[in-house]
């Protein structure tokens, strides 16, 4: 059986590619979302990958990763710094989870050295960009003993 992994992602990462480049890059979500399909096909991973704007459909797409998903890689985004909902919500998972972000976060504004989602996961991936996905997707293999 092959594990599926929930790629979650949370505010204005739809606009990426077009949303100040300069800090997040200009690579798409949609380009993100193939790489991420191919290199999962590759090391044995199947994926779910979701991004909305509100906190409570990041809450639902979490929860219902519970008994279904083996991990979640999650980019909560803006919501990192506010959401004690989304917090509980990843508390309620079974599953390993890592924190992404696609810039360095502590080299940037003070209210964002603060996460919320950090006391859950089991690893945090920040500055590398959209690698970062592909370094999250491998870490995950490597939790689940699949590389």
């Amino acid at each position: 059986m092959v594990p599926r992994i929930d790629i979650i992602n949370g505010p204005n990462l739809n606009l990426l590619g077009q949303r100040e480049p300069e800090i997040y890059g200009h690579e798409t979500l949609a380009g993100i979302e193939a790489t991420c399909r191919a290199l999962a096909e590759r090391i044995g991973l199947e994926l779910r990958f979701f991004q909305s704007n509100h906190e409570g459909a990041l809450v639902d797409r979490i929860q219902a990763a519970r008994g279904h998903a083996a991990g979640i890689v999650i980019n909560p985004a803006a919501y990192t710094h506010t959401s004690v909902a989304i917090l509980d919500a990843l508390s309620s998972f079974d599953g390993p989870v890592i924190e992404l972000h696609l810039s360095n976060v502590h080299r940037r504004e003070a209210f964002r050295h603060h996460s919320y989602v950090s006391s859950r996961a089991d690893a945090v991936i920040a500055g590398c960009g959209a690698q970062g996905y592909e370094l999250a997707l491998w870490r995950m293999a490597r939790l689940l003993g699949r590389a």
